[in-house]
């Protein structure tokens, strides 16, 4: 487990934090590393990899120390099932994280996104620097799934699978963002950019809006289950947006990670946006966003500093002392 401060402000954060979980339905699970700063021969050993939050607002290291896990995903019949994206590739555990396999073949590796689809639980989905990978048998089997996709330009940063219809899947690439609607045999660009597309989100609100993030060609949104997309005026295109996130608890909440420009939400629907960054350090390095289901909990991580939270949506910020930390992804989990 992290060792946290031995302050007076670390005893009351993690009474802050354990007073938005506890008695909530989902935990808290995080990709994370924690050697960003570290100093080679130096007498610590930062662990990496996949921290849950527990009750009492502390975390728990789970597994394997990797500091090369980007993405997580959960078989939804059995929380104690998932997966990592890691630096040699795929690993699985069957029992909460005790135990591991490595499951991909050895031209698999440095995977950027994972998911499951969740009408199809045995159905697991890869995002590869040679585009997308998928296996149907809970990752025992793992084959490419390249027709359609471009020869240049595939590389695949982002996976997301359509919670309303299986075999449903978009990918994030290079040049834009390409569906499949027969389990990844085939793929249609569905979106063309000339920035790489880094994160693409389903709302669960309404499972036809969907919200797309890219390197520097701004934000875009679709209404018709991404089939069409429009871009968000109102969202900076200057600056790399890393990732975003719907707030499960309202349904016109949604928010965007950015570089320079740290946090941008919107309370409309994504009408207009605005940047809230007080109480973020100035650099606005904003890695990684999400909204806790139970509570609208804001979380942002912040490369090289710490994971920030908000309960007004971003307008004050309070740091959670996971610090050092560079968070790959957030994935809120129901509990067994």
């Amino acid at each position: 487990m992290m060792k946290f401060h031995n302050s007076v402000r670390a005893f009351l954060i993690c009474g802050l934090l354990a007073g938005s979980v506890r008695a909530q339905s989902h935990d808290l699970y995080v990709c994370a590393s924690l050697d960003v700063n570290f100093i080679v021969g130096s007498n610590t050993n930062p662990e990496n990899g996949v921290f849950r939050l527990r009750d009492d607002g502390s975390w728990e290291h789970i597994g394997i120390n990797d500091p090369f896990s980007t993405a997580i995903t959960f078989d939804p019949r059995d929380s104690r099932v998932f997966y990592t994206a890691t630096l040699n590739g795929v690993l699985r555990t069957l029992d909460g994280g005790t135990r591991w396999r490595e499951m991909t073949r050895w031209d698999m590796a440095q995977p950027q996104d994972i998911a499951v689809d969740l009408n199809e639980p045995d159905t697991l989905y890869l995002a590869l620097r040679e585009g997308m990978a998928a296996s149907f048998d809970q990752g025992m089997n793992w084959s490419f799934q390249q027709n359609g996709l471009p020869e240049q330009g595939r590389y695949a940063q982002v996976v997301a699978v359509d919670r309303a219809q299986a075999g449903r899947v978009f990918a994030g690439c290079e040049i834009g963002i390409y569906l499949s609607e027969d389990r990844a045999a085939s793929w249609t660009r569905v979106l063309a950019t000339e920035e790489t597309v880094n994160d693409v989100q389903q709302s669960p609100h309404d499972p036809d809006r969907w919200l797309a993030a890219t390197q520097s060609a701004g934000a875009w949104m679709s209404e018709d289950g991404g089939e069409s997309w429009e871009q968000l005026d109102d969202v900076p295109s200057n600056a790399t947006l890393y990732n975003l996130a719907f707030d499960p608890t309202n349904a016109m909440r949604m928010v965007i990670g950015s570089w320079i420009h740290g946090v941008h939400t919107s309370e409309d629907g994504g009408q207009t946006w605005q940047t809230r960054n007080a109480g973020l350090p100035t650099s606005h390095h904003v890695w990684r966003v999400a909204v806790h289901p139970d509570s609208g909990r804001l979380y942002a991580g912040v490369v090289e500093s710490d994971l920030f939270f908000s309960d007004d949506f971003g307008r004050t910020w309070t740091g959670a002392n996971f610090t050092g930390s560079q968070i790959a992804e957030f994935k809120f989990v129901p509990k067994n």
